[in-house]
């Protein structure tokens, strides 16, 4: 709100007759500040604090810094938010601060703001695309409040604008062709195929659920350890079971868990047990049948063995009989494995300095952001892909190529290209019309 002409200033140094309407209040939609002050510095003619009267005024009147307006500070003179501020009214007022937004941060201060960064955004994702059972599905799950569960599908063509005919595309990009929302509370973390019909680890209930095609959810399979007089306990997480090693069906099925025991100390407490006290649960039998991990993730069944990452270690290895036998130790929190041929694809991530006491066998400080190519017979390390800011990897998945080219955007990309403007504008898909003409 503006002050008409017909109210002008009372004198000078004074702001508008309808300045007190302002005051508290925001000037534009945009969620702006009404004021904005610059410190106060001395002025040249500036009226002194001792009481008297001054009777050598200036011709026009008194010094904004020391103006009439009760409603401002009397040392300080007003800034608009508008155009006029720049970096000179903000950085060059305040060069210590500048020079330390400027700056390069160093690993310490790297290190925090990752921390914090992931405090935000702590976000597990997992990724389910056994593309024939998923029938070229790829479903993506977000850990957020509510939780998120997307379907991507590659565009096989654009929608025809001239002549209504289908224009067949050489690529295969993914897009999005569905969303679903499902409760916070379910803390989805891994996904897989069973019996050709997605399943998901219900963390914050201690169990796996059925996701059915038209929204909602089922619970289907949960460990004995949670079964009291009472009833199996859904509440709260006190497990963190996290991965699904996909059989047939849910008897042949393996269940990663970082304990078994029901206990007031819980995931996410920082007095939470962890050493050696993982798990891996059997369908069939619903109890322990692999003890001894520490944090436990991405449990994989391969030509009829069992892997897993003992995360807390940083080491990725197969089951044999009771046992844990490490393949691999790596530099970091692994987390996320897949196959393609003799080649193990692990993910590793960077230790969050608030849960270091979760990961005993790692260095925090050598800890890296990639996936590492295994040759999975001997654990040797074919290859690797860093990245030298990266924080957290989820999940891993192989994803065929003659399935698709992948997402359309890449790093780099600034702005939406015309190109992918049309293909969003204008994409079908094998299940929605995309059929070739």
């Amino acid at each position: 709100m503006e002050p008409t002409d017909r109210l002008p200033p009372l004198q000078h140094g004074m702001s508008d007759a309808l300045r007190p309407l302002l005051l508290g209040h925001q000037r534009h939609a945009e969620d702006l500040p009404p004021l904005l002050h610059r410190a106060a510095r001395a002025l040249p003619r500036r009226r002194p604090d001792r009481r008297r009267v001054r009777g050598d005024l200036p011709p026009g009147g008194i010094p904004d810094a020391r103006g009439a307006d009760l409603l401002a500070a009397a040392a300080w003179g007003a800034l608009h938010h508008e155009p006029p501020l720049r970096r000179p009214h903000v950085l060059g007022s305040v060069p210590a601060l500048a020079d330390v937004a400027v700056r390069r941060p160093g690993d310490r201060t790297l290190g925090t703001l990752r921390a914090r960064h992931d405090a935000d955004w702590r976000n597990p994702a997992a990724i389910a695309s056994q593309w024939r059972e998923a029938g070229d599905t790829d479903h993506v799950a977000s850990t957020r409040n509510p939780n998120q569960l997307y379907d991507f599908q590659p565009a096989t063509a654009l929608a025809g604008a001239v002549n209504g005919r289908p224009h067949t595309l050489a690529e295969r990009p993914l897009v999005p062709v569905r969303a679903r929302f499902l409760p916070g509370g379910l803390y989805l973390h891994d996904l897989a195929l069973i019996g050709g019909v997605l399943h998901g680890n219900a963390v914050g209930q201690n169990a796996v659920v059925r996701l059915e095609e038209t929204g909602g959810y089922r619970r289907v399979w949960w460990p004995r350890c949670i079964e009291t007089p009472k009833g199996p306990v859904f509440a709260r997480n006190h497990l963190q079971l996290n991965s699904i090693a996909a059989g047939r069906n849910l008897a042949t099925s393996y269940f990663s868990a970082s304990t078994d025991a029901l206990s007031a100390r819980r995931p996410g407490h920082r007095n939470f047990p962890v050493d050696g006290r993982g798990v891996i649960f059997s369908g069939r039998t619903r109890a322990p049948v692999v003890r001894g991990l520490t944090r436990p993730h991405s449990a994989r069944l391969r030509r009829g063995r069992l892997w897993v990452d003992n995360s807390g270690y940083g080491e990725v290895g197969l089951v044999d009989g009771e046992h844990f036998v490490p393949v691999a130790r790596l530099p970091g929190w692994t987390r996320g494995l897949a196959f393609r041929d003799g080649v193990a694809f692990v993910g590793t991530s960077r230790v969050l300095p608030r849960f270091s006491q979760y990961a005993p066998g790692l260095d925090r400080k050598r800890s890296v952001c990639g996936v590492h190519a295994l040759d999975a017979a001997t654990g040797r390390t074919l290859g690797s892909i860093v990245w030298p800011y990266g924080n957290q990897i989820f999940a891993l998945e192989g994803l065929p190529t003659s399935v698709t080219t992948g997402f359309p955007f890449h790093a780099g990309m600034r702005e939406a290209s015309a190109r992918a403007r049309a293909l969003f504008y204008g994409f079908l898909t094998n299940s929605r019309g995309g059929g070739a003409a």
